[in-house]
């Protein structure tokens, strides 16, 4: 009986899995990608110096790094963020005065730069993360990372799923909160900060079963650099 349902459990993550790359299939089969112009979104770029730095590898850990990362997904954001799909108080001043060109500009900018290399480390806490991305958490049926965001992190650029290695992990660890948030709002009836402007809530369902110490190894395993 326990290897039948061992083996149920394989083959309904399977099945979960083969979804995730149907999505991915159809957003790239749908998306309008962005055409920026780099040079342009260098020059616009210096109102963003103070949070994300001259090249788009922000210092402060509590701020993304930028560079990178696709460019469809970083206009996306920048829409997200105009358009209030995504709350950030901070965010929403910088964008309120941008054109469309001006988010197209810079997401190509900050999709040109290299990003800087992650922190390596080796404990308890990155050996989880480690497992929990390359396997999921089969029991609860938590999805494992490594599905959209491919082993070394890189993402999957035509399908909008971002880039994730080296990334700081005080960032990762709130966003992935945040979408998880989500969740507790809709049990507990709260209205507390929380992220929605994932695919289909795909984020928002993979967080849902991680506890706080699962978040943060997959965060601290992520930004060691995947390595």
């Amino acid at each position: 009986m326990s290897a039948y349902f061992f083996v149920k459990k394989e083959k309904n993550m399977m099945n979960k899995l083969a979804l995730i790359f149907l999505a991915a299939f159809a957003l790239f089969s749908t998306s309008t990608f962005a055409a920026g112009d780099a040079v342009k979104g260098k020059a616009k770029s210096i109102t963003c110096i103070g949070c994300h730095g001259a090249d788009g590898n922000s210092v402060v850990p509590t701020f993304p790094k930028l560079a990178g990362q696709s460019e469809g997904y970083l206009l996306k954001q920048l829409k997200d963020f105009k358009s209030r799909a995504r709350i950030d108080t901070v965010m929403a001043g910088i964008v309120a005065p941008l054109s469309e060109a001006d988010m197209a500009n810079l997401a190509a900018y900050f999709a040109t730069q290299k990003t800087s290399k992650g922190v390596p480390v080796s404990n308890a806490l990155f050996k989880l993360g480690r497992t929990l991305y390359r396997g999921g958490k089969k029991k609860s049926g938590v999805t494992a990372c490594i599905a959209c965001h491919g082993p070394k992190g890189k993402g999957i650029p035509s399908a909008g799923f971002p880039a994730l290695a080296s990334q700081h992990a005080a960032y990762l660890s709130k966003q992935l909160k945040l979408f998880r948030q989500h969740s507790f709002n809709i049990q507990t009836g709260e209205t507390l900060p929380s992220r929605t402007n994932d695919y289909e809530g795909m984020m928002i369902n993979f967080t849902k079963n991680l506890t706080s110490k699962e978040i943060n190894a997959i965060a601290a395993y992520i930004s060691s650099g995947l390595e």
